[in-house]
């Protein structure tokens, strides 16, 4: 048991000796050893640079992640409870599944300027599609015995969602979450580095303008760092509580 519970942190010993080991041996600036990125990490967090423009990224992945997940999740449910629905919508998620990021995002910046709005929406219209999908082949895959005991028993909406459909939705729930998560930061980084003035993005398309590669790492480093905090203190308390009446 306490071999599996170390498991986590050697394999992280384990890539940072391999970082390390490949850094001795190709002694090259363009893969620095993690004790470079580290002290390049410290210099920018002391400047300020970093914890501003990792703000601004988070800013942006936080208001576009809530409306993603709102949208998605709604049309996802209706889509899958609804087959006629359905039957009409469908070409059009296969449409936007299929329309590169990269289009979406230079037409929102065409059509609507280069504004904040406008990065927002791009990165909302490339994440709602995978969203919609997850959650309407969640939809219809729910026990439909359970859904008319529910009837039978006269609950309300509210109470069917609640004890119902929702505790079923879980899996494909969190499947969309963290999905989710790992998507929409990168679409993120092609808004800022095409349109924004500021983020995360845009620091690294300067980094790799200049070549430094060091910092580009560190960046990569603090974000990846947030995301896990956010997955250990947010995604699996939540996963925990959902799946506590097991």
């Amino acid at each position: 048991m306490s071999i599996s519970k170390n498991l986590p942190m050697l394999s992280i010993l384990a890539f940072l000796g391999l970082w390390q080991g490949l850094a001795f041996y190709l002694h090259s600036p363009l893969l620095p050893s993690p004790e470079t990125v580290a002290r390049i990490f410290w210099q920018h967090c002391q400047s300020g640079e970093l914890p501003y423009h990792l703000g601004m990224t988070l800013l942006r992945l936080i208001v576009s992640f809530a409306i993603s997940m709102l949208l998605g999740c709604s049309i996802g449910i209706a889509l899958g409870r609804n087959e006629k629905l359905n039957a009409f919508f469908d070409n059009w998620l296969v449409i936007f599944l299929n329309v590169p990021a990269l289009v979406t995002i230079i037409l929102c910046y065409v059509w609507f300027g280069l504004t904040e709005s406008a990065a927002i929406l791009a990165v909302i219209l490339n994440k709602v599609p995978n969203v919609i999908v997850t959650l309407r082949e969640g939809t219809r895959a729910l026990d439909k015995d359970l859904l008319n005991m529910a009837k039978c028993y006269g609950f309300s909406h509210t109470k069917t969602l609640r004890h119902v459909i929702l505790p079923q939705l879980h899996p494909f729930l969190m499947s969309a979450t963290r999905s989710g998560l790992a998507l929409i930061w990168k679409i993120i980084l092609m808004v800022e580095l095409l349109g924004r003035s500021n983020g995360m993005g845009y620091q690294l398309h300067l980094f790799f303008q200049w070549f430094d590669i060091a910092s580009i790492l560190a960046y990569t480093v603090a974000f990846v760092g947030v995301i896990q905090i956010f997955e250990f203190a947010v995604l699996k308390p939540l996963d925990n509580l959902a799946l506590k009446w097991r």
